[in-house]
Formats: C-alpha cells, sequence, structure tokens
C-alpha cells in the first residue's frame, strides 16, 4: 500500500512557501449528521521533524477507529502543527447541496486559522477545484487525502472529530445506531429509518430519507 508522501511540501517550502495549509471533509456520502472540514497548516519547521509515531499514517478512511484516534492524539500533540474544524448542519447540507456545503466547511475551516499574512501561503485541497472566496493560493489535488501527508493529517483529525460528535447524536437520537455506522447509509441504517422515520439529524435530501418523509 502506498503512503501519503510529504515530497510536495517539502517541495513548496524549498521553492519559497512560509505556510502550508491543507483541507478535507469527512461525512459527505452520509444520511445523516454534518459535513466535517478540518484545515491543517504547518511551517517547514514540522517536516524538519523524523515523526516516527506518525510513519504509518494515511488517509482516514484506509485506518480502523483505533488507529485514526492514535495518529489524532499524537497530531495534536505537535506544536508546529495547528487546525481548525468547521461542520456544516444537515439543514444547510439540504438546503445549499453536499458540494456547496464542503466548501462552504472549507473556507470557514481556512478562515478559523488565521493563516500567518507574512509568510507566502498557499491551501492543498483535497479534489479537483478550488475553494471560491478564499484569497491565498491553492492547489486543488484529486486524491489528495492518499497522496500528501498534510492533506492525510487532515482527514484523520476531521474524521476522529465527526465520529465522536455521531456517538453523542446517538444518545440524542437512540435507536438509529449512529455510534456504530455514524450515519452512512448501512443496511442496519436504512431498516432503522424505515421503522423509525427520519430525525432532526437526517439530510431530507438525500434520496432514501426522502422517500421516508
Amino acid at each position: 500500500m502506498k503512503l501519503p508522501r510529504k515530497t510536495l511540501e517539502k517541495k513548496l517550502f524549498k521553492s519559497g512557501y512560509g505556510y502550508i495549509c491543507a483541507v478535507d471533509e469527512v461525512g459527505m456520502g452520509c444520511l445523516a449528521g454534518p459535513v466535517v472540514v478540518c484545515a491543517v497548516a504547518t511551517t517547514n519547521h514540522f517536516y524538519n521533524k523524523h515523526h516516527k509515531k506518525l510513519r504509518w499514517l494515511r488517509e482516514s478512511k484506509l485506518l480502523l477507529p483505533h488507529q485514526r484516534e492514535k495518529f489524532a492524539e499524537e497530531l495534536l500533540k505537535e506544536e508546529d502543527l495547528v487546525y481548525a474544524i468547521s461542520s456544516v448542519s444537515p439543514k444547510t447540507i439540504d438546503k445549499i447541496n453536499i458540494y456547496q456545503a464542503a466548501r462552504l466547511g472549507m473556507k470557514d475551516a481556512i478562515k478559523k486559522l488565521k493563516p500567518n499574512f507574512d509568510l507566502k501561503t498557499i491551501v492543498l485541497v483535497d479534489g479537483k477545484t478550488k475553494i471560491k472566496g478564499v484569497d491565498y493560493e491553492q492547489m486543488p489535488i484529486v486524491k489528495g487525502d492518499r497522496k500528501v501527508f498534510a492533506i492525510a493529517c487532515a482527514s484523520v483529525i476531521a474524521k476522529v472529530f465527526r465520529d465522536k460528535m455521531m456517538v453523542r447524536y446517538a444518545k440524542k437520537y437512540p435507536g438509529y445506531g449512529f455510534e456504530r455506522h455514524k450515519g452512512y447509509g448501512t443496511v442496519r441504517h436504512k431498516a432503522r429509518l424505515v421503522l423509525m422515520g427520519p430525525c432532526a439529524i437526517h439530510r431530507r435530501s438525500f434520496a432514501p430519507v426522502a422517500k421516508m418523509i
């Protein structure tokens, strides 16, 4: 299995960039819950370290829950990495569509980071298009979370944050099994949806939920 590499970031720092941001989202395909975005930002100090405990870090979907939590814990200890989280509610997703909601979350997360304006900054975006309304230089990268280390870091932090959020929702809206499937359209989730109907955090614009309304 290929691991995400630090090659791009190191090349960008060598070419004169002083600050690299990377953004990724989780929860795009879920039937319930928010879409969550994490933006991380680093200087070259972060990339001058060996990061022995982060050696096998990769895109969140390729990790088991306990692996994700371990990596997220290590990332949050890093003094040379800062992060910001943005979540976009199911109501907003229904209103503007999931793609636009994810982009809104990305824009908001980058804004929360408050990058150092004195340093030349670039934003690495997971996907094929730039984020509208972001003033910094951007580089969209298809499957960036599998290729670029900084984007993979963002994906892990976002996933751990969202999973914990869905566990809390499971207590507020019991019976759906959110603590297990985290809002994704599993067989169990769809069966509970048929039995109980949608709750407040279901995305009503998504076909399996829309059929229940």
